[in-house]
């Protein structure tokens, strides 16, 4: 096997486990994971596309897959879906700038997409400032708090655990 192929099994490998983490955690933590007020505790693994960019596909189809097997509506399952992925996108983009930097896009994602989902989607008649600001303090303790918390701890064992090949 050459090294090229190694490396595209290594990514898929790298995505469908970042994937099913975000599932099972989204999943056991349900009640917590849905909803106006939610604090969704698998948006803390949006701090990993710092270490592997295959966090982004995996962090994208995780939310997808949560968001069908959570009874969410199709905007939302859309959506949603898409505020994670920006956020890993970007995330990505600010792997090698200050380490704080890196849990702001899924928090600015999320702040800005799903108040909006949830007023249009499932009819929510609060305000959607009054949404961002729920969705974005959820957002701030899953991905701002846990994800940093979670950025300590990888952060030593980054090679061992994200090799590329």
């Amino acid at each position: 096997m050459n090294v090229s192929k190694n490396i595209n099994v290594l990514f898929m490998a790298q995505a469908a486990m970042i994937a099913a983490i975000y599932v099972v955690i989204t999943l056991v933590f349900a009640p917590f994971s849905y909803g106006e007020v939610q604090v969704r505790l698998s948006e803390a693994l949006t701090i990993l596309p710092v270490f592997t960019p295959a966090a982004v596909p995996g962090l994208f189809i995780g939310c997808l897959i949560s968001n069908i097997m959570g009874g969410c509506i199709v905007p939302d399952i859309i959506f949603g879906s898409l505020a994670t992925l920006f956020g890993a996108v970007f995330t990505y983009s600010l792997r090698n700038q200050n380490k704080y930097l890196a849990p702001v896009p899924p928090i600015l994602a999320n702040m800005l997409i799903v108040p909006f989902v949830l007023r249009f989607g499932y009819q929510v008649p609060l305000p959607i400032p009054f949404m961002m600001l729920t969705v974005g303090i959820g957002e701030v303790i899953s991905c701002g708090l846990l994800g940093m918390i979670l950025y300590a701890a990888l952060y030593k064992y980054k090679s061992a655990i994200f090799r590329t090949a």
